[in-house]
């Protein structure tokens, strides 16, 4: 009966937000880069580990700022420092690659196991989402 009622409870326990997953423009669905999602010293964070589209292949990020400017765009840890509270990854930042802009970032999994993926400037309703899928 314990075996059972452990069995039951993972189950229900929510999926892990660690590893690879791929990330789809909201604008055109294509699938675009593989991202790898890590935990490291309790704040997530992700790495591009590939560019998806032909047309993408050895790009890099001309306009980052910093460090990371011009640098290959595989290999960009593009997510910083997220905290989980609540059911939510929140209090950190993403970067877009296609522009080096950083924005304030929410992520959450959906009960379908995808990610719901938020950046925006100062309120979340002023952002835009996409959705990326476990490889």
């Amino acid at each position: 009966m314990y075996a059972l009622l452990i069995s039951l409870l993972l189950c229900f326990q929510m999926p892990s937000i660690e590893g690879h997953w791929i990330s789809i423009d909201d604008e055109t669905g294509l699938e675009k880069s593989e991202i790898n999602l890590y935990i490291q010293e309790g704040k997530l964070y992700g790495k591009i580990v590939s560019l998806l589209l032909d047309e993408d292949q050895g790009k890099r990020c001309e306009k980052c700022q910093g460090a990371e400017k011009n640098q290959p765009i595989e290999g960009l840890v593009i997510v910083k420092g997220l905290t989980y509270k609540d059911g939510l990854w929140t209090d950190g930042k993403i970067m877009d690659p296609a522009n080096g802009k950083r924005y304030d970032c929410a992520i959450r999994i959906n009960k379908d196991r995808t990610l719901n993926v938020r950046g925006y400037l100062g309120f979340s309703f002023l952002g835009r989402s996409q959705v990326w899928k476990r490889k």
